[in-house]
């Protein structure tokens, strides 16, 4: 009898560690690339302002928005992206709004981020910011 009742334990234990791994696999967030999620948005909504030579935010900044290795290298004051810590990301308070005194990119209402934008940065930078 007591058998029978170990093996029931052990059959039901096996199966709340798979209904948990189920639940937790179903809930996690999409891999956002940067080819397919980030190069799209930057292209549309700032690469204008932060294409070498002559745009307004390159000219002030340094940041060069023409490929990820540009990105990637940040600006004249340093990094813009923390791999693995949007919070801390300097790209991620800009765009998000909440950067301080800087203003929030893009400037203006015209080429705005959306929320779902915003959140692909925010994604993509948590996710450790890889070129896939």
């Amino acid at each position: 009898m007591k058998y029978y009742r170990d093996t029931r334990r052990g059959i039901f234990s096996v199966w709340v560690v798979l209904v948990a791994f189920i639940v937790c696999s179903c809930a996690s967030d999409p891999v956002i690339g940067y080819r397919d999620d980030i190069e799209p948005v930057l292209q549309q909504k700032c690469l204008e302002c932060h294409l070498p030579p002559e745009g307004e935010g390159y000219a002030s900044t340094g940041l060069s928005l023409r490929s990820y290795d540009a990105l990637m290298d940040g600006t004249m004051f340093g990094m813009v992206i923390i791999p693995g810590d949007s919070r801390r990301s300097v790209l991620n308070k800009l765009v998000e709004h909440r950067a301080g005194a800087l203003k929030g990119m893009p400037p203006g209402s015209v080429k705005a981020l959306t929320d779902e934008e915003i959140e692909l940065f925010r994604l993509w930078v948590d996710q450790g910011a890889v070129f896939n």
